[in-house]
């Protein structure tokens, strides 16, 4: 690496009510030289940051304008409606539209779902964030409907939420631009996905294995070359005369007994078997 280059970093977007947290972990645990930022953004400027490469990658809300954007279905967030927790809605465990139609149900200019007509009647102005829309809910102005995940992050002891049933549903998605799939975003990607270390669809996975081949052929090699040295040894321990007689009785025809035979007179020799 040049004086001019500079070192690999990685910049993640994340929109409110989304948690990286798990797989920031992951990302450092597998990539330590490779330091991770956190951009937070709002779900209107996300796709805009990642199109001008203020981010590499980001986690997004659905739908959002996919020109030059790639984007990967995450998961899909129950929504539900925030309420005082002295609020009727509090005291039954799901709601539907028609039970809020009578209710003024705040809409702020920050809203995820994708509504082609909000529940309930409208306030006189549109909260400009969903913090707010919580500040007048809490003030028993209205109600607000958002996804579970914005109620929890904004949570008041005053507040409780329900689910609301048969109305738009906010995913969330991982996003970066197309011509800036760089291997880091590959890395990212594949991490999200929950795939493994030593995944064959991981970028790292060739190297790895190869590194696997190279091992197990080494292992392998040094086998046989230890079985060589305990050959070698077990031939050297053998006693002279057998290696000879063996020698012999190859290069002559002849068995080893009948080599043996063919020596001086005075030796000795056994007694003959009794037949039965």
């Amino acid at each position: 690496m040049t004086g001019s280059e500079a070192p690999p970093s990685f910049r993640l977007a994340y929109v409110p009510g989304v948690t990286p947290t798990k797989w920031v972990r992951i990302w450092n645990e597998r990539l330590p030289d490779v330091p991770l930022t956190l951009v937070g953004v709002s779900p209107a400027e996300a796709p805009g940051m990642l199109r001008d490469r203020g981010a590499d990658a980001g986690f997004v809300r659905l739908p959002i304008d996919r020109t030059d954007l790639s984007a990967i279905p995450l998961y899909v967030e129950t929504t539900v409606v925030v309420v005082p927790k002295d609020h009727i809605v509090a005291a039954v465990d799901e709601v539907s539209v028609e039970e809020l139609a009578d209710e003024i149900v705040l809409h702020p200019l920050d809203d995820t779902l994708d509504w082609e007509r909000p529940p309930g009647r409208p306030a006189l102005e549109r909260p400009a964030t969903t913090a707010d829309a919580i500040e007048l809910v809490a003030a028993g102005v209205g109600l607000l409907v958002v996804p579970q995940s914005l109620a929890r992050l904004h949570h008041r002891k005053d507040l409780t939420y329900r689910p609301v049933s048969d109305v738009p549903q906010s995913q969330v998605a991982l996003s970066w631009p197309e011509e800036a799939t760089t291997d880091l975003v590959e890395d990212f990607i594949g991490i999200v996905r929950g795939r493994t270390v030593n995944s064959t669809r991981g970028r790292k996975a060739p190297a790895a294995q190869a590194q696997g081949r190279d091992w197990g052929q080494g292992q392998g090699q040094g086998q046989i070359q230890d079985q060589a040295k305990k050959q070698r040894k077990s031939a050297g321990n053998k006693p002279a005369g057998k290696s000879a007689a063996k020698a012999g009785g190859k290069s002559t025809g002849q068995g080893p007994r009948r080599a043996s035979g063919s020596g001086s007179k005075g030796g000795k020799r056994g007694k003959p078997r009794r037949r039965s």
